[in-house]
C-alpha cells in the first residue's frame, strides 16, 4: 500500500451525525489503487484529532496503530454483513454509560488512543441501538469496499456509486452473458 495523508472520497450521501465519523474512519483505506491513510501512527494521531476524538498532545505508537487497523477491518467487515455478506467479525470496546436529564451517551473511560477507537465503537453500537446502522453499508464491488450510506427508500443499494462500482458490475454481468 502506499502511503498517503488522505484520500479523496466524497461520499454522495454521508451517513447522519457521529456515524459519519465510523465511516470516514472505514474509509481510510483504498484497496482498488493501493493507498493507505493510516500508514504510520503520526497519520492515525491526526485523523482521530480531525475527527474530534482525540487530543492533539495524545501519543499514538505501533500498538495502537495495530488496533486501529484491526477496528477498521472488523467496521468494514460488519458494514460488508449490512450488504448480505456473511461475517463473524465483532466489536468489543469498555464503555462507560453517561445519562443525565436530557441524553443518554457511551463514553470510553479514558483519554487516550484506546478510548478514542473505544468511543467509535459505542458510535456503532448506538447506530445498531437507534437503526441507523444497518443502511452503512460497504460497497459490494470486490475491488471498492467503501463504505457508504444507503438513503434508498426499501435499503437496497448495493454498491457506493452507481456510476462507477454499479457499472462495472453490470457490464461484467453483460459480457458473461454474451459470452
Amino acid at each position: 500500500m502506499d502511503p498517503v495523508e488522505s484520500i479523496d472520497y466524497e461520499p454522495s450521501a454521508p451517513a447522519p451525525g457521529r456515524l459519519a465519523l465510523v465511516q470516514r474512519f472505514a474509509n481510510t483505506i483504498d484497496e482498488e489503487h493501493g493507498r493507505e491513510v493510516l500508514h504510520s501512527p503520526e497519520q492515525l494521531r491526526l485523523l482521530l484529532v480531525e475527527l474530534g476524538l482525540l487530543d492533539r498532545t495524545a501519543r499514538v505508537g505501533p500498538r495502537e496503530l495495530a488496533r486501529a487497523h484491526a477496528l477498521r477491518d472488523a467496521i468494514r467487515a460488519l458494514a460488508l454483513a449490512n450488504n448480505g455478506v456473511p461475517t463473524d467479525a465483532s466489536l468489543e470496546a469498555q464503555l462507560v454509560v453517561r445519562v443525565d436529564d436530557a441524553h443518554a451517551v457511551l463514553v470510553p473511560p479514558q483519554h487516550d488512543v484506546d478510548g478514542a477507537l473505544a468511543e467509535l465503537v459505542g458510535i456503532v453500537y448506538t447506530a445498531m441501538a437507534d437503526g441507523s446502522w444497518a443502511r452503512l453499508k460497504a460497497c459490494r464491488s470486490h475491488l471498492c469496499k467503501w463504505l457508504f450510506y444507503d438513503r434508498s427508500r426499501n435499503r437496497s443499494a448495493v454498491w457506493c456509486s452507481m456510476a462507477v462500482c454499479g457499472n462495472r458490475t453490470k457490464t461484467r454481468a453483460y459480457r458473461a452473458r454474451r459470452a
